[in-house]
């Protein structure tokens, strides 16, 4: 009996040990979640100040991590802005003076249409598994879910964010929960995820609270109304044709 017990045991560690999660596979599963070939949406950003709230929608398209367009289709002053993003090139379309201008340089600093974006984070939609090295940390509970608390460190220096702390729910592989860090230590954002759905055979966040730690006002939300993964794109949609178009 004292030897089954024992027998028992050490397969219970062995099955335990072969099955153990390490934070790459954490991230390898997040990076399954949020990327896709295409991905086409409608969605919603509001942006909320001291002094203001305003509602900007707009259709996306994106094709992987590094090749994306969208529109802005409301308010009327920001109807038929758009932005084209191949690579590490950023473009940006204004209707009210019929012009492409190159976002580079320091402009990727600025904000995007007032909101706690900049257009750095808008190029800055890298898998975090290329992009850095994780630390599996203690579990958390977080929005009443069971998450694993993940430490991330930039594996080059040309990243927009040094360090991230991630709480990744466990059943989803989603982060519900982000901190965003200068490689000086400073907070610089922070984002929390919700209304996760399930989207074809992922899981995806509908709703995104992205709040710059930095500047005052409760931070800018951003709403999937629609979304659907791997689709048909036309190539013009990736083009520079398109943005006087």
């Amino acid at each position: 009996m004292r030897k089954l017990l024992i027998l028992t045991l050490l397969i219970s560690v062995s099955v335990g040990m072969v099955f153990a999660i390490t934070a790459e596979d954490i991230l390898m599963n997040i990076d399954k979640n949020m990327t896709a070939k295409t991905t086409w949406s409608s969605s919603r950003m509001i942006i909320s100040t001291r002094r203001a709230t305003r509602t900007l929608s707009s259709v996306n398209y994106s094709k992987g991590n590094d090749i994306s367009y969208s529109e802005y289709t409301a308010p009327a002053k920001e109807k038929g802005t758009k932005m084209l993003k191949m690579k590490d090139n950023l473009w940006l379309y204004d209707p009210s003076t019929d012009r492409v201008i190159q976002i580079s340089g320091n402009m990727l600093k600025q904000s995007v249409m007032g909101s706690d974006l900049s257009y750095e984070d808008f190029m800055d939609d890298l898998e975090l598994l290329e992009s850095y090295t994780a630390i599996l940390d203690n579990d958390i509970t977080y929005d009443n879910r069971k998450c694993y608390k993940l430490i991330l460190t930039a594996k080059t220096s040309g990243l927009s964010y040094f360090k991230r702390i991630l709480y990744v729910d466990k059943e989803r592989m989603i982060p519900l929960y982000q901190e965003l860090y200068a490689k000086s230590g400073i907070k610089l954002k922070t984002m929390k995820l919700s209304d996760v759905r399930k989207v074809g055979n992922r899981w995806y966040p509908m709703h995104i609270v992205f709040k710059d730690e930095l500047k005052a006002g409760s931070g800018t939300t951003i709403i999937n109304d629609d979304i659907e993964f791997n689709i048909s794109i036309p190539d013009y949609y990736f083009s520079k044709a398109i943005l006087k178009k």
